[in-house]
């Protein structure tokens, strides 16, 4: 069987807009390793990752 991972942002377990958590459950890891990650690279560019986080919002469909 072949099961094609599909990004989406959950309805369950988001803060925000869902995406480090869509991010987390696509790559198997927990969210919340995500978020940091995401914190760090928004601190580390000078906010280019907020930005990022933002498009992405709009561009990864909810979950349904």
């Amino acid at each position: 069987m072949n099961t094609i991972k599909k990004l989406t942002r959950p309805r369950n377990g988001r803060m925000l807009g869902g995406v480090c958590a869509g991010i987390g459950e696509y790559l198997g890891i927990d969210p919340t390793v995500v978020r940091i990650i995401c914190v760090l690279l928004s601190i580390g560019t000078i906010g280019l990752a907020l930005l990022v986080y933002l498009v992405l919002c709009f561009v990864i469909p909810e979950s349904y």
